[in-house]
């Protein structure tokens, strides 16, 4: 649904091990380094880069924004979640788990602040 997803971090290199980290759970074509030098990756035509804000100002999170993956089962959700804890990320809302409607969820805030969510559909 959306062609790209840009985060700010401080520190480009401990963001870069964060989302190494839990991109590993979702099936990726590509990641690299974009024509800026900032850590990108992409599925499909979809992009997701981390990159010092360009104005020059410290990086901050969006307070209410969510950025939200789909993942291929309810087990790499909860792996994404782990894999996100190990790398410097921090469990937000409530631990991963079903809900009612069959969405297996998990979320995480990154080093910066950014509030991330995994959903797999269990229910068709």
């Amino acid at each position: 649904m959306y062609s790209h997803v840009v985060v700010g971090a401080d520190d480009i290199l401990k963001a870069q091990e964060f989302y190494d980290a839990i991109f590993a759970h979702i099936s990726l074509d590509e990641q690299g380094y974009d024509q800026l030098s900032r850590p990108f990756y992409r599925q499909g035509k979809q992009r997701f880069i981390i990159t010092k804000p360009i104005n020059g100002e410290n990086a901050t999170y969006a307070n209410g924004g969510t950025i939200g993956f789909e993942l291929p089962s309810a087990e790499a959700v909860y792996a994404w979640h782990a894999s996100g804890l190990e790398h410097g990320g921090k469990s937000a809302e409530s631990a991963p788990h079903i809900r009612p409607d069959g969405k297996c969820i998990a979320y995480l805030r990154d080093p910066t602040g950014n509030k991330l969510c995994a959903v797999f559909q269990t229910k068709t």
